[in-house]
């Protein structure tokens, strides 16, 4: 646990972990940290030590030797037992300020790294998206973890692209969302990927936050059409308020804001191109739904906690009738330096509006 319940006292400095062994040090030597998240998966991480101290009974660079902090090694962040980053060193960074003493920083990629840096040209026949991803995984020396939904396709091809830009776009495809768990790369669905609901106050846990409410990018419904090669016959679907009506939770949603405001504002997707009704399906539905859940977009400064990763649902309070409610956090990022100490930066998205 980040909190010690027997004395109310909370974990302000994040522990840092190199090759599995805790390294006090370089915890105590932390100037500046941070850990970004988001829906694409890839997380990354920033970490900033001074490297002027007494070594080998001199004063020295503390990090130049690369025993500790090197190329490739595991870096874990931790709060309390509580993991916050668990990645490998991808860069090595030195900084000599005017007036102050040299910092010594190293950024750092989840095992997505992996699949960012492996780029191909190839095609699958007859498979899903959950076969793509699992192959994938599997090519990549990863543990899959793949729940979603989809249809089977004649032909997949991957053009010249790395394997994260290509599961990325395969996820978007069908409404999903990837990302790693150490060695575990998962796939799955985004009305399913949320847990228990983290609650935060404004003016207690939630420090700061911003929200806006926007009917620009909505729309009242959206077509996709295309062309059935098997049966020979046209295709057409139509999305509409209907398939983000689950994830409402009473609120009035911005589609049907705009209807009863502006009226109908439909949107018909042309470059895509559809080979059966399941496509052409999943294809309206999941960019329907990607706009519709941006009709309400909020910015927010929470204390640290590590359920308020990307994914989490976050039950917000004290904004008023209006904003009250669960939101879904896309971008997470945990901030540490010695000014502020450590906090989250968050955006949170949501499909509607509470009824004033």
């Amino acid at each position: 646990m980040a909190d010690d319940v027997t004395t109310g006292l909370k974990d302000s400095r994040p522990v840092v972990f190199i090759g599995g062994e805790e390294k006090p040090e370089l915890a105590t030597g932390l100037l500046n940290l941070l850990i970004v998240e988001h829906t694409s998966g890839l997380y990354r991480c920033e970490a900033k030590f001074g490297n002027w101290g007494t070594k080998d009974n001199t004063t020295d660079f503390l990090y130049f030797d690369r025993k500790v902090l090197d190329f490739g090694k595991d870096i874990q962040i931790k709060l309390g037992t509580d993991s916050l980053f668990n990645g490998k060193i991808m860069a090595l960074e030195g900084s000599f300020p005017d007036g102050q003493s040299p910092e010594f920083s190293v950024l750092a990629e989840d095992r997505f790294q992996d699949l960012r840096m492996t780029r191909r040209t190839r095609t699958f026949a007859d498979v899903s998206d959950s076969d793509v991803i699992n192959q994938i995984a599997n090519d990549h020396g990863l543990s899959p973890s793949v729940s979603v939904d989809g249809p089977t396709y004649k032909v997949l091809a991957q053009v010249n692209q790395s394997d994260l830009a290509f599961i990325r776009e395969r996820a978007r495809a069908i409404d999903a969302e990837v990302w790693m768990d150490g060695s575990t790369l998962n796939a799955k669905s985004h009305s399913s990927r949320s847990g228990s609901p983290l609650q935060l106050s404004y003016g207690n846990q939630l420090r700061e936050f911003t929200v806006l409410a926007d009917l620009a990018m909505q729309r009242t419904s959206v077509a996709v059409n295309g062309w059935d090669v098997s049966s020979k016959s046209a295709l057409q679907y139509e999305a509409t308020e209907s398939v983000i009506s689950s994830e409402l939770n009473g609120d009035s949603s911005g589609v049907s804001i705009l209807q009863s405001s502006f009226g109908a504002r439909k949107e018909a997707l042309v470059h895509t191109v559809p080979l059966n009704s399941q496509e052409a399906q999943h294809e309206a539905e999941s960019f329907f739904k990607y706009s519709a859940r941006r009709f309400v977009v909020g910015f927010g400064v929470s204390e640290t906690k590590a359920a308020l990763r990307v994914g989490a649902q976050v039950d917000l309070q004290g904004l008023g009738p209006i904003f009250n409610g669960k939101y879904y956090v896309s971008e997470a990022k945990h901030i540490f330096d010695n000014a502020k100490g450590l906090r989250t930066e968050f955006r949170a998205e949501r499909a509607g509006i509470g009824k004033s």
